[in-house]
Order: structure tokens, then sequence, then C-alpha cells
């Protein structure tokens, strides 16, 4: 399963906020998006992303999709 890592990700930048991320994300990828869609990656993982937003994340925050997304196996649940 896949787990969304961007809260951990911005903390580590210091960033606190979503309107702080959406200045960050004009500023350095020239991209925007709204506070709605801000609040969502913030509080949800996405079930779907368009590429322009993981690379204008990835550009910003200066990571990789691996750093964004981390792997977690399923466990092996015996005598379910």
């Amino acid at each position: 399963m896949l787990v969304w890592m961007l809260r951990q990700v911005i903390a580590k930048k210091e960033i606190w906020t979503g309107a702080e991320l959406a200045r960050l994300l004009k500023e350095r990828a020239n991209y925007n998006l709204s506070a709605a869609s801000i609040s969502a990656l913030l509080t949800s993982q996405p079930r779907q992303m368009k590429s322009d937003t993981l690379d204008a994340l990835c550009t910003t925050l200066e990571c990789t999709p691996n750093d964004l997304w981390v792997y977690v196996p399923p466990q092996n649940v015996k005598g379910a």
C-alpha cells in the first residue's frame, strides 16, 4: 500500500500552512492550486494526481515522488 507523506515532507522543510505551500508552488514552480486542492492534499491520501501537480510539488519541495509516497507491504494475516 502507498502511504502519502506530504505532511511529513513539508514539516521537514518547515512549511506549516497550506497558504505557505501555495505561495511556494507559485514562486518555485509557477503552479497554482486552489485552497481546496491544497487542503485535500494535506488532509487525505490522493486517489489520483495530475502529473503536473506531482511535478510542481517535487520542484517546490526539492524532492522525488519516492519522498511523497512510501510503499508499505501488506501484512500477512494468518488465520484470516
